[in-house]
Formats: structure tokens, C-alpha cells, sequence
């Protein structure tokens, strides 16, 4: 028996060698590369600030974001006050809620929700990197003349720093534009990413639609003028004048836990991990059920998972890495409602 143990230690510590690491990968293991923080944000690097705000804290939420767009399709007779007052009654994220103000980017998110989710990852895993990754496709779409100040936008620098605001105070344009080609040279399009109508411009150049006018919502604390984004020191979304704080149970904290924030709102990162294609909680499996981005059941709290997500293959099954249409130009209003 003594002659035996030595080897025994060993066999078990080899045991639990292999364990850890099939079941918990190093947390660099699970980072994005460049050029995937490039292609993760290329749908949204030019919108508003404000509205990127809303959309990275709102893509911690990806349950919610399948409620809130399906109770949108079911109360599309309600408009501006009173959308806003049966909004506020929802137990939804602030972010979600403010994302209702723009349909259009609600239902992008839920359709593409592989990419929300990857997007959630980042927001909570890689602030700093998330931060450059922005600034960088929008130095390379104004390089190649497709970001400039105009009527409906306004584009200053700070420094290193592109900023987007509305031109008008009260209205907000959200830019129709190809992801893959606005910025120059093409880049890989976003594995299964659909184009949604109204947000999709079939060219290298931007298009606008109708305004959205952010008034309606000023009376609740979610509305517009809540939010921001503060792009020094690594980048933070801002709510009610201060850092946001995501409360998600659904996105694990690499570093240990859910999601509740800290630091720079980041609180050192969350991810949809698990298999990485598939969103597997509770057992569901997006490609496997034959379901598509517009619902998913059976996740319970912590055990919604992603891919990085979906990564190297489609979540859309025939459309393979996403597709351009011509039947997606400019003819319909950026965000606004349906």
C-alpha cells in the first residue's frame, strides 16, 4: 500500500488536472481578439453615443430583450406617452426599456441575438478593449469619407476621440448602413448576422431615415437624456449621471459571479460561456430546437449561455455568414417603429 500511494497522488492530481481544465478555461482563453471586437461592434460603431450606451448595457440583458420585443410586436397601437407609461411598468432593465424607443434596434438584437449576447461578453469582459474597438471603425469609416457631420449628426473630436450626437437636441437619426462595408476595406461579416430592415443600406455609404423624436420619453428615468457614454479612460456607459451598473443574472462573471458591476461598470467581465455555440439553458439549444432569434425557452438564471458566441459557424442555419440584400436600402426610417 505504501508503494502504491505515490502513484495513486499522482494519478488523481492528474485526474483533477484534466477536470479543470475541460470544465473551467483560462479566462484568456475566452478573450476576443481584435479584429473580433472589430467585427463584433462594426453594426453599431456609428451610431449616437447615447444610443450605443443603451444598446451595450441592454445586451447584458439578451432574456429580456426576447420579452421586450415581443411585447412591442403585441402593443404596436401604443405610441409615445402611453408606450412609455405601460413601458415603465415592465420589470425590464432601464437600457431595455429605453430600447423600445427605437423598435427597429430592439428587434436587430433579438434577431441577432448570438451577436447581443457576444456583445454582452465584451461590454462586461473587455471594457478597455470594447472602447478602442468603437473608436477604431469609426476612424476607418471617416477615413473613407462615410462619417462627417451633416443634418442629422454631428461628428466631433476630442483628442483621439470620434464622438456622434444628434444634430438636433430633440431628434435622433439612427444611420442606415452596410457593417461590412462602410469602413473601407470589407471586413468578415459577423457569423449568422441578418440584416434587419430599416437599419441595413445596401452600399458602402450611409443612408438616414426619419427622426425620432426623444421627447416623448424625457418623462421617465429611462428616456434619453439618462444616458450617455463617457469614452475616457477606457470607456464607461453613464446612467443618471453615473457609472452603469449591469444587474444581469444571466451573464457569468469570469472573474467570479453574475454581473453586477463595479469598477468602470464592467466589474472585470461577464460571459455567455458554456458551449460556445449554443445557447444552452435549461437545455435549449437555438440551432438544435430549429428556433431562430425571436424566442428561446427554458434558460434559468445563470444558465443562459452563448457562444463567443457562435463563432465559425451560422446561427441562422441557410444563411450561412450573413448575407447583403438590395431590398434593404434606404427606404425605411432608421430605429423608428414597424
Amino acid at each position: 500500500m505504501k508503494v502504491l500511494q505515490p502513484g495513486l497522488a499522482i494519478l488523481l492530481s492528474g485526474c483533477l488536472a484534466l477536470g479543470q481544465t475541460a470544465d473551467t478555461p483560462p479566462p484568456e482563453a475566452l478573450q476576443q481578439g481584435t479584429a473580433q471586437l472589430d467585427q463584433l461592434v462594426a453594426p453599431i460603431a456609428l451610431y449616437p453615443d447615447t444610443l450605443i450606451a443603451q444598446i451595450l448595457a441592454a445586451a447584458t440583458h439578451p432574456e429580456e430583450i426576447v420579452e421586450a420585443e415581443k411585447w412591442v410586436e403585441k402593443h404596436k397601437n401604443l405610441e409615445g406617452e402611453k408606450l412609455g407609461k405601460e413601458v415603465n411598468k415592465q420589470h425590464w432593465d432601464a437600457s431595455v426599456k429605453a430600447l423600445t424607443q427605437f423598435p427597429a434596434v430592439l428587434a436587430n438584437m433579438n434577431q441577432n441575438l448570438a451577436w447581443t449576447s457576444e456583445l454582452g461578453d465584451a461590454y462586461i469582459n473587455q471594457a478597455t478593449e470594447l472602447n478602442q474597438a468603437i473608436q477604431t471603425m469609426r476612424k476607418r469609416a471617416q477615413q473613407a469619407g462615410n462619417l462627417q457631420s451633416n443634418s442629422q449628426q454631428s461628428v466631433s473630436t476630442s483628442g483621439q476621440t470620434i464622438v456622434i450626437q444628434p444634430a438636433a437636441p430633440d431628434v435622433v437619426y439612427v444611420p442606415q448602413f452596410d457593417p461590412w462595408l462602410v469602413y473601407g476595406a470589407p471586413i468578415g461579416i459577423f457569423p449568422g448576422w441578418y440584416p434587419y430592415p430599416g437599419l441595413f443600406f445596401d452600399g458602402p455609404g450611409i443612408a438616414f431615415g426619419l427622426g425620432i423624436g426623444i421627447g416623448l420619453f424625457a418623462g421617465f428615468g429611462w428616456g434619453w437624456n439618462s444616458w450617455g457614454y463617457d469614452w475616457h479612460g477606457g470607456g464607461r456607459v453613464v446612467y443618471n449621471h453615473n457609472t452603469y451598473i449591469s444587474n444581469s443574472r444571466t451573464i457569468v462573471n469570469r472573474s467570479g459571479g453574475f454581473a453586477r458591476g463595479g469598477g468602470r461598470g464592467f466589474s472585470g467581465g461577464n460571459s455567455f460561456r458554456g458551449g460556445r455555440d449554443a445557447f444552452r439553458g435549461g437545455g435549449f439549444s437555438r440551432e438544435s430546437s430549429g428556433m431562430h432569434s425571436g424566442a428561446f425557452s427554458g434558460f434559468g438564471h445563470g444558465g443562459f449561455a452563448s457562444s463567443s458566441a457562435f463563432r465559425g459557424r451560422s446561427s441562422f442555419g441557410g444563411f450561412g455568414g450573413g448575407f447583403h440584400s438590395g431590398g434593404f436600402g434606404g427606404g425605411f426610417h432608421g430605429g423608428g417603429r414597424r
